[in-house]
């Protein structure tokens, strides 16, 4: 009878332990994965603004010299992030397949032009430093025109730090909830050992003494939480990384670490904080209390 009861009990007890490490491991990769997601805001902006490009529409009497020469000054100039010269003929194919009818032949004529697509490094995807360089390029006398869609830039870079704002907020709100979730997890594993905690202070156990088991449980759980978090952020880490190539998601190798180790700390240094003042509330207690 007592071996069954000790059973029951060890069920009870990993049951407890596997709630409270599941608990703490979702939390922190939520958290996590906010992080992430804080860290990559910079990538994922400047990932969509060198998508912008403009246009730089070329004149028919425009020489060859000329248009290579302005290829060579674009691909050395510190906003450049890529250019492509699209001539006039693969810009009518493009055009046509479009549109699904070709159109040179129904006019007789290929009105486009030859066109150079500058896509432009994120930096320098703002309105007054657009303007400044389309009228550079403009200058030049065989340029016909320099074209970009300005609404678009200022919806974008408007929206971005919007975005970025709201993003910021949400993180604040969603740490203070963390630690909220985390705490509460701890605080309900004490309180079904109340009646131990008491027990052990009747029989003349200092309060550091009946803290102390507590505290290193919670800590090894915390951090057992934490290690499952960090995995699970480092999977979902690579499987994005894999899928979109072009974010870069693993080029600050620095931030994170922070991240990952911060993430482990948190773990540890919640349930430390977090079981010492739920310990020592049920310390505090009178015995008639601890039914209520």
């Amino acid at each position: 009878m007592s071996k069954s009861f000790e059973r029951y009990q060890k069920r009870r007890l990993i049951s407890s332990y596997f709630s409270v490490t599941l608990s703490i491991a979702l939390v922190l990769f939520l958290l996590g994965m906010l992080g992430l997601l804080v860290i990559n805001t910079k990538k994922l902006a400047d990932h969509f603004k060198e998508q912008v490009a403009i246009s730089i529409f070329l004149k028919d009497n425009a020489k060859e010299v000329e248009i290579d020469q302005l290829q060579k000054s674009l691909s050395l100039a510190e906003y450049t992030k890529s250019v492509e010269f699209v001539s006039k003929e693969a810009a009518a194919e493009a055009q046509s397949a479009e549109i699904g009818e070709d159109f040179v032949k129904f006019l007789g004529y290929n009105p486009l032009q030859n066109s150079i697509d500058v896509r432009l490094k994120a930096d320098y995807v703002d309105a007054e430093k657009l303007e400044e360089i389309a009228n550079q390029i403009s200058s030049r006398n065989f340029v016909e025109e320099v074209s970009y869609d300005r609404p678009l830039i200022s919806l974008l870079n408007e929206n971005i730090k919007r975005l970025s704002f709201w993003i910021l907020i949400v993180s604040a709100a969603f740490t203070v909830i963390a630690v909220l979730l985390i705490n509460s997890s701890i605080r309900l594993s004490i309180y079904s050992k109340r009646f131990i905690i008491k027990t052990m202070q009747m029989v003349g156990a200092t309060k550091r003494f009946i803290r102390r088991p507590f505290i290193w449980t919670s800590v090894k759980l915390g951090m057992a939480g934490a290690v499952i978090a960090t995995l699970a952020m480092g999977i979902c880490l690579y499987y994005f990384n894999d899928r979109f190539p072009e974010l870069n998601l693993m080029q600050d190798p620095f931030w994170l670490i922070v991240l990952f180790i911060g993430i482990f700390l948190m773990g540890a240094v919640i349930s430390w904080i977090s079981t010492y003042f739920a310990a020592q509330r049920f310390l505090n207690l009178r015995t008639d209390d601890l039914y209520y």
